[in-house]
Parts: C-alpha cells; structure tokens; sequence
C-alpha cells in the first residue's frame, strides 16, 4: 500500500493530542503551593519565580505569604514588596499600587516604606497614559509623591520623586492648556482664559506656560481688553525677552515699560 499523508483532519487531531499532552505534563511539574511547607521554602520559591518572570505563579505564592506570615516576621514586608513587583510584571498597575501603598501604611519605619511609596506613585502614574484622558491616576501619583517627599525627607529616592513631579505638573499643564485651546478655537474666550491662566497660575515653570500667556495675550485682544493684555505682555516680555511669537503678538516692548522696569527698585 502507498504511503499517504494524514489529511487536514488527522493533522487536527494529533494536535490536539500532543497539545493536551503537553498540557497534562505541565499541571504535573507545575507550581503548586503544598510543595512548599514552610513559609522560607515558599518564600524562596516564591523568588525564584519572580525571577524566573513567572509572574501569575510569584503572585501567588507572595500573596499566601502576606495572609500567612506573623506580624513581626521580617519576611513579611518583602513578601508585600515582590507581591506588588509581580503585579507590575503582570502590568497590573493598579493592584501593584494598592500592594505597594499598604507596605508603606503597615511598615512605615521599614528601609522598603519609601521604595513602596515611590512604586505606588509610579504605578498610579503608569494608569495616566495621556493629558486629553481622565487625571484621577495622575492625581493619585501627585499626592503618592508628596506623600513620600512630606514623610521621607532625606530618601535617596527624592531627586527622582521630584523629577516625576516635574513630568505630572507638565501633563496636568498640557491637559489645561489644550482644553483651553479647545475653548479658544470655538470662540469660547472667556472660558478659555480661564484654563490660560490656570496654566500660569498652577504651573508657572512648565514649557506650558509660554504658550498659555500667548493664547491669553490674543484672547486679550480679541475681546479687547485692552489693560489685561498689556499685563500679560509685560509679562512675556520679562519672561521671553527675545521670543520671536512674543514679538509678533505683542510687538516691541514699550519704552514706557522698559523705562519703569530700570527705575523699579
């Protein structure tokens, strides 16, 4: 008899066999918390999955630890800590704040408190991709990196908690800007100015800023409030002396103006 190849179907169904072996063979040698009797064997087990980037296993294993481990156990924070790193792993963001967050509330003296509120904080901001989306997470990070600022003054981790603070105040700049944009391009001035002067108010140092005090300088003009936009100007001018969009919409600064910017004391 000639030799013949399976057709479609057999090729399926052998497939599938060997997948459901595979399967089969993989619950055997699985991850399984009985294997672990004692909380330093599931402990150690528990880190050799996270390192092994097992993530959905390592969760497991640190989140019975959390339930199990004494009080005192000094296990127990870098249980919570791996616990909330594994979310991570999983891109779990806002169950790894909520980890992190209560590391820090029920550790607070531990040497991890200001690493756990620093990853919270990261966390929350991870949940805020974009300016034009909702800022509750942005707010959240906000308040998580002042927290840890307020209570760990001297963290090594500050020059990067202010850094990320940077980066939020410049989001929640370009959220209020473009919404005032928006507002300005419908001929809404009034409600435009006031997300510009929020800008300038809230986040006088962002790269914001500059833009917010240009679109309120026309917003000025359009309405003809002929004083405000003499303000904003002279602000502009002290600010971005040799801005060239400065010049176009304010034009040359005024003698007057420069006259009593050398007589002020």
């Amino acid at each position: 008899m000639p030799f013949r190849m399976p057709g479609r179907g057999s090729w399926s169904a052998a497939a599938r066999a060997i997948l459901l072996a595979v399967a089969l063979s993989a619950c055997a040698g699985g991850f399984k918390l009985s294997n672990y009797p004692t909380s330093d064997l599931l402990f150690q087990a528990a880190m050799r999955e996270y390192n092994a980037r097992k993530w959905q296993n390592s969760v497991t294993a640190f989140e019975k630890l959390t339930l199990d481990l004494p009080a005192r156990d000094t296990l127990l924070p870098l249980a919570h800590y791996y616990l909330a790193k594994s979310h991570v792993g999983r891109r779990e963001h806002l169950l790894a704040a909520q980890s992190f967050n209560r590391l820090a509330e029920s550790f607070a003296t531990d040497t991890l408190a200001d690493d756990a509120k620093f990853e919270a904080a990261r966390s929350y901001q991870r949940l805020w991709r974009a300016p034009p989306l909702d800022p509750q997470y942005g707010e959240l990070a906000m308040a998580t990196y002042q927290e840890l600022l307020a209570l760990y003054p001297d963290s090594p981790l500050k020059t990067d908690a202010e850094r990320q603070v940077k980066a939020l105040n410049e989001m929640f700049a370009t959220k209020d800007y473009e919404t005032g944009l928006h507002y300005f391009r419908r001929k809404a001035y009034d409600s435009a100015i006031i997300y510009f002067r929020d800008v300038v108010r809230l986040y006088p140092e962002s790269q914001r800023a500059r833009d917010a005090y240009l679109r309120l300088a026309e917003s000025y003009q359009i309405i003809r409030y002929r004083e405000d936009k003499n303000e904003v100007c002279t602000t502009l001018h002290e600010r971005y002396p040799h801005d060239r969009d400065v010049l176009d919409v304010c034009g040359a600064r005024s003698v007057t103006e420069s006259a009593k910017r050398d007589t002020t004391f």
